[in-house]
């Protein structure tokens, strides 16, 4: 280490504080899982057109369910630094809730690293994407919670 560099705790810096991408060239191949959840509070008659699929701009849960798997399968053109991961799963889940709506997106994948990245990207675009179908009938929704929930390998 040269006169003035610093160790970096961090993985996507090197010594001398740049950004840079990990290398996991050397970690062995592991079945992955992740899961993330966030929430779309919203007004009772919003969830009402939702429930009888009344909303004026169509099918929300189903374009928002197809938003959030095309979202994670492109992840690492949206984050930088973040490796190009095949994916054998994206599980989205949409649920309506007295509070407004839930969503959970699980992804899998046999690789060298993880896909919790996949997962909250997943979910928040299927929030977005609700939240873009509904705002001409609901100024209050708030987009909130995203998360984390699991994440394995073996």
């Amino acid at each position: 280490m040269e006169a003035g560099q610093q160790q970096s705790n961090f993985s996507h810096l090197d010594s001398s504080g740049r950004a840079q991408m990990v290398d996991v060239g050397q970690k062995a191949v592991q079945r992955r899982f992740a899961s993330a959840s966030c929430k779309v509070r919203c007004l009772p008659p919003t969830l009402a057109a939702l429930r009888s699929a009344s909303m004026p701009k169509g099918d929300v849960l189903t374009v928002a369910k197809i938003a959030g798997i095309q979202a994670a399968k492109r992840t690492d053109s949206l984050i930088p630094l973040c490796h190009q991961i095949p994916l054998s799963v994206v599980k989205l889940e949409i649920t309506l809730a007295d509070e407004g709506i839930e969503i959970v997106c699980g992804v899998a994948t046999e690789a060298k690293t993880g896909v919790e990245m996949e997962a909250l990207v997943g979910a928040s675009v299927a929030a977005l994407t609700v939240y873009d179908m509904c705002k001409a009938v609901d100024k209050t929704m708030v987009i909130s919670d995203l998360r984390v929930v699991e994440k394995t390998k073996q």
